[in-house]
């Protein structure tokens, strides 16, 4: 799926599955099929957008990516070592490559540590510098992140939902990571901030060589600052290529129902396009339909669709769709 010197983090077949528990002795009666088998590759500098619907798997698949979960099967080698096999100390080491951009800048800074510390704390736990050089370090960062040296000592209620998600990436950028987890880092903020975060990842992606898995449910976003867009649903991935080619001619019946519910600003174009609209709601986690998962509001659906799930197939060069009749959309 991609040349393979280039590629930092490969996912193959990575499914989590988290036990649901009844009864007095907890006996395991189901499980919530959050990841049901992805597989991906990210290269070195670049930026996979990852979208779907609320409660698809996207957070989940970047958490488990980390090994914040440990995954039920699947491998996710990243710059050549299986995290899955890595225990203790090894996965605590290796994770100073890896971190993670949280969704909500309010919850994900602890109100009663101050800036210094919040920053200095990754320096600290992994003995990378004294007292001094973890000052110094902490006010470079703030001023890599645009924010001023001087807000250090104060507290994350003394500032907004923009600065303190430049905090929080002025944290995962601490321990000079190649690979940063961006969880819908601006789905909190306010439009007119948004714009502000985006373009800083952009920057210091270009400055840091940074790679990015960017997840989010907003398309126009993922457009602006991807390289290729993996669309997610219940779960699998339905559809990946690079930004133009899905956002162009996508190929899965998901993909094309979703790109037809972004507004565009031309009202004479907006007029002319066709809506898609999915009927029924998405099936639960707990028990996904057989087959192919999106087969119940699939508006192409036929028989096999309920009897073999679709291969994650190659239709066109670097353009991988999960649906058995994606031919059909191909010119």
């Amino acid at each position: 799926m991609a040349d393979e010197n280039n590629v930092l983090l490969r996912v193959e077949n990575l499914v989590m599955h988290f036990p649901i528990y009844r009864g007095v002795i907890g006996r395991q009666v189901g499980a919530v099929h959050a990841v049901d088998g992805v597989s991906f590759t990210v290269k070195r500098g670049e930026t996979l957008g990852l979208v779907g619907e609320s409660g698809c798997g996207k957070t989940t698949t970047g958490r488990t990516i980390l090994r914040l979960y440990k995954p039920t099967a699947g491998n996710i080698v990243f710059d050549g070592v299986d995290l899955v096999k890595l225990k203790g100390e090894e996965m605590r080491q290796m994770r100073r490559k890896l971190q993670m951009i949280f969704q909500d800048p309010y919850a994900s800074l602890n109100p009663r540590m101050t800036i210094s510390d919040i920053i200095g704390e990754p320096l600290i736990v992994y003995n990378v510098a004294n007292a001094k050089e973890i000052q110094e370090r902490v006010e470079h960062l703030l001023e890599i992140v645009k924010l001023n040296p001087a807000f250090a000592n104060r507290y994350p209620h003394e500032f907004s939902g923009g600065q303190r998600q430049r905090i929080g990436v002025a944290r995962a950028l601490a321990l000079q990571p190649s690979f940063i987890v961006c969880d819908e880092p601006i789905s909190a903020l306010d439009v007119s901030i948004q714009a502000q975060v985006i373009n800083l990842l952009e920057d210091l992606q270009k400055q840091f060589n940074l790679t990015y898995l960017f997840i989010a449910h907003d398309l126009s976003v993922v457009r602006h600052i991807s390289d290729r867009v993996a669309v997610m649903y219940l779960g699998v991935i339905a559809e990946m290529a690079s930004r133009d080619e899905v956002y162009k001619s996508p190929l899965h019946p998901y993909t094309q129902a979703l790109l037809s519910a972004v507004p565009i600003p031309d009202p004479v174009e907006d007029a002319k396009r066709k809506r898609t609209i999915l009927e029924g709601d998405v099936p639960s986690p707990v028990n996904p339909p057989s087959g192919c998962h999106f087969r119940t509001r699939c508006p192409i659906a036929k028989q096999i669709c309920s009897e073999q799930k679709p291969e994650f197939r190659e239709l066109r060069p670097d353009h991988f769709v999960a649906c058995h009749f994606a031919d059909q959309f191909v010119n």
